[in-house]
């Protein structure tokens, strides 16, 4: 009847094949046509998510000179497929800052060059919350990711002006700005103070 409401039936659909058809036939046919298509989207929907997450991740460029420094776990952008590596040319050309202050490690005040711990969160997409930083010694300690972001603590990698040899703490040494903030002046932050870093695990 004309203007009828009627529900759509999948059996419609083998409605106008030859009458030789079986009606069981004509409904696989229909339930193969429907997951193959629902098969097409699953697979593009896939093609795009992988496609954005490559999109998000960076491939940074490898290093030139021997590596002073590798970074892993939970971060976004590689060099490698154990994580990012960086060679001194590389730290140095990230976002740095001088600290000078009076330490626990010398007589007096003394002058720290490095780039900021935040710039190097940055540079290799660190999305945890946890640092693991270790020293060539194997010594280990874990700073919170929170610290490099409320104080620019730095990775130095100069003292005095020069670069900073395994006998004088080096080659980096995480400084605290201690001139800045006399709260940081502690054992806590002291112990938080790598030095001979070689490795940064983000956790």
């Amino acid at each position: 009847m004309l203007g009828q409401d009627r529900r759509f039936d999948a059996r419609d659909l083998g409605a106008g094949l030859p009458a030789a058809c079986p009606r069981e036939l004509d409904l696989a046919f229909v339930s193969q046509g429907i997951e193959a298509m629902f098969k097409r989207i699953v697979g593009a929907c896939l093609a795009l998510i992988v496609t954005a997450a490559s999109a998000l991740a960076a491939e940074l460029p490898a290093p030139k000179g021997a590596v002073v420094l590798t970074v892993s776990g939970k971060i976004t952008n590689r060099n490698s497929t154990d994580g990012v590596s960086l060679d001194a040319a590389m730290l140095a050309a990230l976002p740095g800052k001088v600290t000078i202050a009076d330490t626990p490690w010398y007589p007096a005040k003394t002058q720290f060059e490095g780039p900021l711990g935040a710039a190097l969160l940055d540079f290799v997409g660190a999305t945890g919350t946890v640092l693991r930083v270790t020293a060539l010694n194997d010594y280990a300690v874990e700073i919170p990711v929170a610290d490099f972001r409320k104080w620019p603590v730095i990775l130095a990698t100069k003292i005095n002006g020069k670069p900073i040899s395994v006998r004088e703490k080096g080659p980096i040494f995480v400084i605290y700005p201690f001139d800045q903030d006399p709260a940081l002046y502690n054992e806590l932050y002291f112990g938080r103070s790598a030095w001979q870093l070689k490795s940064i695990e983000v956790r």
